[in-house]
């Protein structure tokens, strides 16, 4: 009877501390069927044998219930079973159509689209690649025979209309392998397999049509037939149209590649949850005008309540956007509403941020200095930061920097695309051959009046101008590197070791102009590649990122606000410490701003 002694079986566990290793969760949706919620044991054995803990989700279509679900797990296995109906993805269902599982559908398209947001490491297997594309804007082939006949999926072989070379719809033991797969050598796939070729098990009739843009190609069949997909967004997703908890020898790795990701996608929730991440410039107040809602996932701007929680962002920095009028312009004809005086636009933009901050009071609120961004994050709340982006607010007057110091602006960029009477631009014309002698008054001013002086957008004359000038370090906001993308706005590697010598720091942008001036689509490695180089010429102490989000910043893998825990998996994959993405997110940022701060009234200036 010692085998049913349930004493024996927990001295194993109450000997230790802690009781168990901490493993990731991965959710698994089940299949329905006879008013039942079901799963084949091979998926959540091969789960447990990956190193991950199993849990099932049933097919329950409760946003509550699935919001929270996904909030506690850190993987997901969108597993085998019907096909999905075609009426979700706008089609009529063809008369080649399977069986399809109403429980199922609406459930775990759902599911999909709240964790993509949440940025979940997803594995879809079979029916779970179909459930992907469906979900995210891809196209399912109802049936693999009339799509090869009508010509809209694989490559008819042997003549017109010719049926597939090879059956899909399999009736062998699953654990036989029944065809190949060709690999794409750029892919996941490859790299986890080290071969071009995999031989698998499909059982399926319908298939992947079209993987749309947020997927790529990684495995064919031989007659054409999309066998796999994984993400064109640099994220850990993946499709695969065979049955890896089947197969012995292939079907494991899959399981621990997921098992991998979904253990970096846990460490980075533990960093977002113990560090501040701030971005330090976003231009959504542009918006505002447009009847854009911050406390719902608007489509039209790029920050909102919704994409920081998904990122787990606790701050940003928002700007009020000044255009330069060019000579014979009007600002009022610039900006929406339209206001004759920058400053009065400004004060604008503060109070409708304000407004946002009142109205949402619970999960928001205006900061102006470190101690009330931590405070803030302490109550759960998300924080804003008042910007300038450009000096043309000051209106020749100094007493407009005290203005704004006192309605909690944290820094003014000095200017914008074009020469203003502070400083020359580097879009400019060298109007004053750098900073001018008003710009040297505004300097000194902002800092007496603690207000940090970015110096994005200036020409390099101004910048080193302004180095010089002001008594405490200087910033720029959303900059990236010469040396990797030769424009006017990017930072010199000497501008960047100056910056540095004087404690400053610089955060690289998503804008892909700066980041590439080819004719290839900027991404979120090209983002990387910039902070890196910065890294090495000034140091990790003096980087950081200042997004330019809705000021058209964002790019593939780094799109939006809530794609901020994603780039934090990508620094943990390069092997960046705790302490030194807490620098990036806005620890070095916030070292400034504090001397900056403290500094206030103490700078012995003279005028």
């Amino acid at each position: 009877m010692k085998s049913f002694d349930i004493g024996c079986c927990l001295d194993g566990i109450y000997s230790r501390y802690p009781e168990a290793e901490r493993k990731p969760v991965i959710g698994l949706t089940g299949n329905y069927a006879d008013g039942e919620a079901r799963l084949v044991e091979r998926y959540y054995k091969s789960v447990a044998e990956a190193g991950g803990v199993p849990v099932v989700i049933p097919p329950l279509a409760d946003t509550d219930a699935i919001i929270n679900t996904l909030d506690r797990i850190d993987g997901l296995v969108l597993t085998g079973g019907g096909d999905v109906n075609p009426l979700w993805t706008g089609e009529e269902p063809s008369p080649r159509l399977h069986s399809i599982n109403r429980e199922r559908d609406k459930a775990e398209l759902l599911t999909v689209r709240l964790a993509y947001n949440r940025q979940l490491p997803m594995l879809g297997i079979c029916r779970g690649i179909q459930v992907l594309t469906a979900a995210l804007d891809g196209e399912v082939e109802q049936d693999i025979a009339e799509g090869m006949a009508a010509g809209r999926i694989g490559s008819a072989a042997g003549g017109n209309g010719a049926l597939p070379m090879i059956k899909h719809s399999q009736d062998a033991d699953r654990r036989e392998p029944t065809h190949t797969v060709e690999i794409n050598p750029e892919s996941i796939l490859f790299k986890l397999y080290g071969a071009s070729k995999l031989a698998v098990n499909s059982i399926h009739h319908q298939a992947v049509r079209s993987p749309g843009r947020r997927f790529n190609v990684s495995a064919t069949a031989p007659d054409g037939v999309i066998e796999a997909v994984e993400s064109a967004e640099y994220k850990p997703v993946m499709g695969v149209q065979w049955h890896p908890e089947w197969l012995a020898d292939s079907g494991p790795t899959l399981f621990k590649w997921l098992v991998g990701e979904a253990a970096t996608f846990a460490k980075a929730k533990d960093v977002h949850r113990r560090v501040l991440t701030l971005d330090t410039h976003c231009d959504t107040p542009m918006f505002f005008p447009q009847g854009v809602h911050f406390d719902q996932r608007d489509p039209r701007i790029l920050v909102d309540l919704h994409k920081m929680d998904d990122g787990r962002q606790d701050a940003v920095t928002m700007a009020a956007y000044l255009p330069q009028p060019k000579p014979g312009e009007r600002f009022r004809d610039k900006v929406e509403p339209a206001f004759d005086s920058p400053k009065a636009y400004a004060d604008y933009i503060f109070d409708t941020l304000e407004g946002i901050a009142d109205v949402n009071s619970d999960s928001l609120a205006i900061a102006q200095t470190p101690a009330e961004l931590y405070a803030n994050k302490r109550a759960g709340r998300h924080s804003i930061m008042f910007g300038i982006e450009n000096g043309l607010a000051i209106e020749h007057d100094l007493a407009n920097v005290e203005h704004f110091a006192r309605r909690g602006v944290v820094y003014i960029t000095l200017c914008h695309n074009g020469d203003n009477d502070i400083c020359d631009s580097a879009r400019g014309s060298s109007t004053h051959g750098g900073v001018s002698a008003f710009g040297a008054e505004v300097i000194r001013e902002m800092n007496r009046q603690g207000v940090m002086v970015d110096l994005s957008h200036a020409s390099e004359k101004s910048f080193y101008d302004a180095l010089d000038i002001s008594k405490t370090p200087i910033v720029c906001s959303h900059s990236d590197c010469k040396a990797l993308c030769d424009v006017p706005r990017n930072l010199t590697d000497d501008q960047l070791r100056a910056l540095a010598a004087k404690g400053g720091v610089a955060h690289m942008t998503l804008y892909h102009g700066f980041l590439r001036n080819d004719e290839q689509e900027a991404t979120v490695l090209d983002a990387i590649a910039h902070l890196e180089h910065a890294i090495r010429i000034m140091g990790i102490e003096h980087v950081g990122i200042g997004t330019d989000f809705d000021g058209d910043g964002g790019i593939r893998g780094f799109a939006d606000s809530s794609e901020m825990l994603s780039f934090t998996m990508h620094l943990l994959r390069r092997r960046y410490s705790e302490d030194d993405i807490a620098r990036i997110w806005g620890g070095n940022w916030l070292r400034v701003m504090a001397e900056v701060q403290d500094a206030k009234d103490k700078t012995d200036i003279q005028i």
